[in-house]
């Protein structure tokens, strides 16, 4: 059970992330934590997703109460990734402290239902946005007018300011 919004993040990034920032991953992992983020949602999806969805597992022997959520889109998702890829979605999704499957098949649409899902459930996202289209593109543009606070890790990417203060 994903707990309240407030206290939940969502990671999104593209496929040809490479680990080239994950220790700055994990110390975003940890400043979140230190903000009372506890449950972390990860879409699943070989690059980012993966490697964020391992950075908080690793964040749990220093970070009490951690969960991570894994967003599956659909049944079967990493059927067609590589096999080193499906060995280590297969690894993340088992130690996970939840897995939502969102359909139980792939349909024309899915990984748009699967982001809305991300951004609809978090208050804060972290991503890996080096400003190309995409479905980060779209998840990241989502959250900014939904007012969420958006955390590009990306160097090459642009900054977002901080979403502005609302009367409710």
């Amino acid at each position: 059970m994903i707990g309240d919004s407030f206290s939940t993040v969502a990671f999104t990034g593209h496929r040809t992330y490479c680990g080239q920032a994950d220790d700055t991953l994990r110390r975003a992992v940890g400043a979140a934590y230190a903000r009372g983020c506890r449950t972390f949602l990860s879409g699943m999806a070989v690059g980012f997703d993966l490697a964020a969805a391992e950075a908080v597992l690793e964040c749990r022997a220093v970070c009490p109460g951690l969960r991570l959520v894994a967003v599956i889109p659909f049944k079967g998702q990493a059927v067609r990734f590589s096999a080193g890829d499906r060995a280590r979605f297969e690894r993340v999704a088992a130690a996970a402290d939840e897995t939502i499957v969102l359909s139980a098949d792939y349909h024309r649409g899915v990984y748009t239902v699967r982001n809305d899902f991300l951004v609809g459930h978090a208050a804060r996202l972290i991503a890996w946005f080096d400003g190309s289209p995409g479905g980060t593109s779209y998840t990241v543009r989502r959250a900014l007018r939904l007012g969420r606070t958006v955390d590009n890790l990306c160097p090459a990417g642009p900054a977002f300011p901080p979403p502005a203060p609302g009367l409710f």
